[in-house]
């Protein structure tokens, strides 16, 4: 992967970012595509973020994705929003236009998840009644995603005002969302009918792997699907317990090729080769787990 002049730089802003397969996925797109285009990791602390946000089109840079803990924060630095984001009220994704500087924020992440619980054969109606956990950017786009497929949302997380800031903005966004908050503390009271739980939280991701955001004693409403938004590890603890509990677990690998895909052909205008990008992923993790 050669370097000139000429490359078009796109990357990911975070804290931490050390984990993520973002670079990995995208700079083997860009080769399959023949695209001089490269994509490098961006650690950035929460208050570093508006410094880098402003220093992006001066650098050149075409593109970014924002990851944990920006996907909110991000939002007042930008020069203008897609409806995605007026619906879910997090930034995932930014364009950046060559000529003027004009930063404009997107959402990928409600797409991509709906995508791949599409892919793994998951359904969700106005039936469904499904346990998110966690209130932060990725909550938000399961929540706006699932909202607008007709479930019954119930968002939990340890601090409830969190919660139900998201409750409020989908109540905002939406018209009559089915949607409620609930404290990690309510967890055992809100689980009976659950067919899907997402796990939006980092807890569990490399180097965390021991971790779990289910507490214990805790049991997993029966016959329900987990959906695991971390990847790495490609199965948490979190994961792991489902199973043994009887339940179906998925984890997060290809919602983030979907919505890496998408924030692809964002900044290229051209498809994105989903195959290889999936295909690289799992490559990482089996290389990264021996």
């Amino acid at each position: 992967m050669s370097i000139d002049g000429q490359t078009q730089l796109v990357g990911v802003i975070g804290w931490p970012v050390a984990h993520s397969l973002s670079p990995a996925m995208h700079n083997a797109a860009f080769t399959y595509a023949g695209l001089n285009w490269r994509y490098v990791p961006l650690p950035v602390r929460s208050g570093d973020l508006a410094t880098a946000i402003k220093g992006l089109p001066a650098l050149g840079f075409r593109g970014v994705n924002i990851t944990v803990p920006h996907k909110v924060d991000v939002i007042p630095l930008l020069d203008s929003l897609t409806e995605a984001v007026s619906i879910v009220g997090a930034v995932n994704t930014i364009r950046i236009d060559r000529n003027t500087g004009h930063l404009e924020g997107l959402n990928t992440d409600m797409t991509g998840f709906l995508a791949d619980i599409a892919a793994n054969n998951i359904r969700v109606n106005k039936v469904s009644r499904v346990l998110i956990l966690g209130a932060g950017g990725a909550s938000r786009a399961v929540a706006a995603g699932l909202v607008r497929s007709g479930a019954h949302v119930i968002i939990c997380n340890r601090t409830l005002s969190k919660a139900q800031a998201i409750v409020k903005f989908m109540q905002s966004s939406w018209a009559h969302p089915n949607i409620e908050a609930a404290s990690l503390d309510d967890l055992p009271h809100v689980t009976r009918g659950v067919t899907l739980i997402v796990n939006t939280t980092p807890v569990g991701m490399w180097p965390d792997v021991d971790s779990t955001p289910w507490p214990e004693g805790v049991p997993f409403p029966s016959g329900a699907v987990l959906y695991e938004t971390v990847y790495r590890p490609p199965k948490t603890r979190l994961m792991r317990d489902a199973e043994k509990a009887g339940l179906r677990a998925v984890g997060g690998i290809g919602m983030l090729v979907y919505q890496g895909a998408a924030a692809f052909e964002v900044w290229t205008g051209r498809k994105a080769p989903v195959d290889v990008m999936k295909m690289i992923c799992e490559q990482e993790l089996k290389e990264n787990e021996n």
